[in-house]
């Protein structure tokens, strides 16, 4: 696991799951949202954002969170291991008000500077038809993938597990 792409709907926990699996296995964590969003909620340039995921998917090991559809084969296709946070919406509609109450007025640590948290129709109709939406064209591409770990997490006690046997793993290496 050396090079890592997280994805999942938003509210999911897919930033804190990559800075959980950064700081044990030792990889530098890249959140897509806070290279995308500048101050004010301003996008970056659809080409410089492409150049600059190029840039670290190009490194020896990273971990990237997000989704990000227009730019989402590439990192599968650069990743060793896929993980895919693909919980209930109900749950991920939850995620999203929690973390809204968490950082009002605030901005997030896995988001752009200058972006407080925010909380707006668009962006909870994204998240409550991502499972019926988005969700299927992405199982479709995770099934290709012969040659790469992939994880499909439905439960947040399946990510649990699944961090336990990596410090097992952890441990044994030494």
């Amino acid at each position: 696991m050396k090079k890592i792409a997280i994805i999942g709907s938003g509210g999911a926990g897919k930033s804190t799951l990559a800075k959980v699996l950064g700081k044990r296995l030792g990889l530098k964590v890249y959140h897509l949202d806070a290279l995308f969003w500048k101050p004010g909620w301003v996008p970056m340039d659809r080409t410089a954002f492409i150049r600059l995921q190029n840039g670290i998917m190009n490194e020896e090991t990273w971990i990237i969170d997000g989704n990000f559809g227009s730019t989402m084969d590439a990192r599968l296709e650069k990743a060793d291991t896929v993980i895919f946070l693909h919980y209930s919406t109900i749950r991920c509609l939850v995620g999203i008000v929690k973390r809204r109450i968490q950082y009002q007025g605030k901005t997030r640590p896995d988001m752009g500077e200058g972006c407080q948290e925010k909380l707006d129709w668009k962006f909870i109709s994204w998240v409550a038809g991502y499972n019926r939406k988005k969700a299927p064209s992405i199982l479709d591409k995770l099934h290709k993938f012969r040659d790469k770990q992939i994880y499909i997490f439905t439960r947040p006690s399946e990510v649990k597990t699944f961090l336990r046997g990596l410090n097992e793993k952890i441990i044994q290496k030494y």
